[in-house]
């Protein structure tokens, strides 16, 4: 059942505008999810199965908990409409499951339920609304799989001859749900990390077959990779990531590629300033701008990675915008939920 929350907008009083213009989420749970769909409609997702919805721009958010999901933490929510959104809930065994919703969160169907004890799914993205991929890490020495391609209706595995065997250790992230892409033509990554480095595996064929590439991140920490990838086309991506046990670290951060994904490198200019969970696009007057955020802030590229500038110290799990308009959302802990930024 949802809860309407009615608070107004909060805007700063005094002093220079922030970045970020915070929102009322109405909820204290960690939110690490969120899709922008449009100026005024967005989802966002976290802890306690919690997830919220706003249709009016944020001014006012409706937060709901999904029924039977309680104890489940929504990583990951990707929206298509103020209707239609679909959840992604990590963890071993059956934690790891699929829900969508098709009227605003009114009811949702548990879609896929993971029955693997040794898998662990950390993200999702959809080429549209009936084609989909999820990733979990590797079962049986390879990173598994799994694709719709009717709205969620089914859930198929891909086939592991098709994936290249997994390093020791190697896992991907579920810091903010962005650790997978997807492009037209049915083209697809993720980023991985671990002790023995980084790595962007890569599809063009939606997902059933994959290559491998070696990033400039070292490794050498569990903790340690690519948590957040896009692609502004075809060929031109970058990913973010880093250390999560050392937040304000800016070595092994962001790595740019020009070719989808064959090589990757390190940017020539600044880098962002810390560890990065997420990066997102917003598509400003200028032309796309990359804003990428952490817990300890974020920054902001205009030159598709090569440099990044500072752009506030306000810590966030994840960001979103909506496509062809500069309206975005980031989340973060406790229930934080602003709009922006202002660039």
């Amino acid at each position: 059942m949802l809860k309407i929350i009615t608070l107004a907008l909060l805007f700063p009083l005094l002093g220079a505008d922030p970045a970020w213009a915070p929102q009322p989420s109405g909820v204290t749970v960690r939110l690490r999810g969120v899709s922008a769909v449009s100026g005024t409609v967005a989802w966002a997702s976290g802890d306690r199965g919690t997830y919220l919805r706003t249709t009016d721009g944020g001014r006012t958010w409706q937060a709901g908990v999904v029924p039977g999901a309680e104890g489940l933490d929504f990583r990951d929510v990707d929206a298509f409409d103020a209707e239609t959104a679909y959840l992604l809930a990590i963890g071993p065994g059956d934690k790891s499951r699929i829900y969508k919703t098709t009227d605003g969160g009114r009811r949702w169907q548990l879609q896929f339920t993971n029955s693997r004890p040794e898998a662990f799914f950390d993200s999702m993205a959809f080429w549209d609304r009936d084609r989909g991929v999820a990733v979990s890490d590797p079962v049986g020495g390879r990173f598994l799989v799994i694709r719709t391609e009717d709205g969620g209706r089914t859930w198929k595995e891909s086939p592991a001859a098709g994936m290249p065997p997994a390093l020791e250790g190697e896992g991907a992230f579920a810091a903010s749900g962005t650790c997978v892409a997807v492009a037209a033509g049915g083209r697809a990554w993720f980023g991985t990390g671990g002790p023995k480095g980084a790595r962007v595996f890569r599809s063009t064929d939606g997902g059933l077959n994959w290559q491998v590439s070696p990033t400039p991140f070292k490794g050498g920490a569990a903790a340690a990779g690519v948590f957040s990838l896009l692609f502004l086309d075809a060929r031109r991506g970058v990913l973010v990531g880093g250390d999560y046990t050392k937040e304000t670290g800016a070595l092994d951060n962001v790595a740019v590629t020009n070719d989808g994904g064959q090589t990757w490198r390190t940017p020539r200019g600044r880098a962002p300033g810390g560890y990065r969970s997420c990066v997102a696009r917003l598509d400003a007057r200028r032309g796309p701008v990359l804003v990428a955020v952490g817990p300890s802030g974020a920054d902001y590229s205009s030159d598709a990675g090569d440099t990044w500038q500072a752009l506030d110290a306000e810590g966030f799990h994840s960001v979103s915008f909506a496509r062809g308009r500069a309206a975005g959302w980031a989340v973060g802990e406790r229930g934080k939920v602003a709009r922006g930024p202002r660039l």
